[in-house]
């Protein structure tokens, strides 16, 4: 339970964020509309929880395999060779991983502490926290991705597939029911 839950972490923030930002957004439109007045702080707000959704989402995306990749050359390779050269290109990304990890934490580090958000008055230093924290997840599941594919033999599926072969899928039970419902 515990681990199927770390392993979707990102997905699970992503959803909160979402839910939240799109509620913060909701309530923003209403007071605007109906009411004639605007609640400044929650545009900044929601600024602020759709990034932290992209980087989020991002992590969650490495933890997938779903990141865009040119890979017709790789289909016409034996999946063994393949991988590899999938991971050595994960290499390169993972170094830019670190390098941007180490620069993001030093530029948090320089911030001012009179460096605040416009209305919200948060440190700023608090609102780039994601950068770290989602290059280091997302780092996590790159590694974690190669190890499924290089240790164990295992290719997550890609997540386009997965979504119209569950559709084909839901289609052919819809369709079955449908027929024994006319019997």
């Amino acid at each position: 339970m515990l681990w199927s839950f770390l392993d979707k972490f990102e997905s699970h923030v992503c959803r909160v964020l979402l839910a939240i930002f799109v509620s913060l957004l909701f309530v923003q439109i209403v007071a605007r509309q109906i009411f004639g007045f605007s609640i400044t702080w929650i545009e900044e707000l929601s600024v602020i929880l759709f990034v932290w959704f992209a980087y989020f989402g991002a992590s969650y995306a490495a933890r997938m395999a779903a990141h865009n990749r040119v890979t017709f050359h790789l289909n016409q390779m034996p999946r063994t060779r393949a991988r590899i050269i999938e991971a050595i290109g994960d290499a390169f990304w993972i170094a830019f991983n670190l390098i941007f990890i180490w620069q993001a934490t030093a530029f948090i580090g320089r911030l001012k502490p009179f460096v605040k958000a416009q209305t919200l008055g948060w440190e700023m230093r608090y609102v780039y926290l994601v950068l770290p924290i989602a290059f280091t997840l997302m780092t996590i599941r790159i590694i974690q991705v190669n190890y499924l594919k290089l240790v164990r033999g295992i290719d997550p599926a890609d997540p386009d597939k997965v979504t119209v072969e569950a559709a084909l899928e839901l289609a052919e039970d819809e369709q079955r029911a449908f027929e024994r419902s006319k019997h």
